[in-house]
């Protein structure tokens, strides 16, 4: 599939085995896409620059330590926990979701690339009761019901350069949304990292918790 240099463009260091991981997603995305609809198939040309890269936004804001446990709550098919998973080798990435097909998606995609730094579980995020130094997100929810649905399961050990929290990828106009958190949210615009268009309204947005 087309799109995949452009993860070697902007993450030039990746290892022999992060390449060969990112390069099956392609197809795999493509196969099951074409069962179990997880990305718009208007969309799935796009994978790379749209979902994979779009994912790996998260790393711009922070390096996670080895060892740390990250939650991807609303994950979907697998985003943005599996491309995380593949930057992150040494950090455990927890799927979270509530739509078995979806998730069954996810977890089939990790088998299939040998990840062994994830694990599942398909139920709504106020069921899992875990606790992580991070909890993210691509989910298109507000973010006062993000910060809600993920205040619980954030540990107390810091373990990284920022105190423990939630790191989400949002789009559009945040003003409003991120009022009640002025104080303390962080935001950073993605396109100051990628040069695509797509990244001009995409924004990493993190709140210590």
């Amino acid at each position: 599939m087309e799109g995949i240099d452009i993860l070697f463009r902007y993450f030039p260091n990746l290892d022999e085995e992060q390449k060969a991981r990112f390069a099956a997603l392609g197809d795999l995305y493509a196969d099951w896409n074409a069962k179990i609809n997880v990305i718009s198939r208007r969309d799935i040309g796009n994978l790379y620059e749209h979902h994979v890269l779009h994912s790996l936004g998260i790393a711009k804001m922070l390096h996670f330590k080895a060892g740390s446990s990250v939650m991807d709550l609303g994950t979907g098919g697998g985003f943005p926990g599996i491309p995380l998973a593949i930057f992150f080798p040494d950090v455990h990435f927890h799927l979270v979701d509530s739509i078995g097909k979806k998730i069954r998606v996810a977890q089939a995609v990790a088998e299939a690339i040998g990840l062994k730094n994830t694990s599942f579980f398909n139920g709504r995020a106020e069921e899992e009761k875990g606790k992580f130094d991070f909890v993210v997100s691509r989910a298109v929810l507000p973010l006062a019901d993000l910060v809600r649905l993920a205040r619980k399961n954030i540990g107390r050990e810091q373990k990284n350069g920022l105190p423990n929290g939630l790191i989400c990828l949002k789009g559009g106009e945040l003003q409003a949304e991120a009022a009640a958190f002025r104080k303390i949210c962080t935001s950073m615009n993605l396109e100051t990292c990628f040069g695509e268009s797509y990244f001009k309204s995409k924004q990493v947005v993190y709140i210590p918790l």
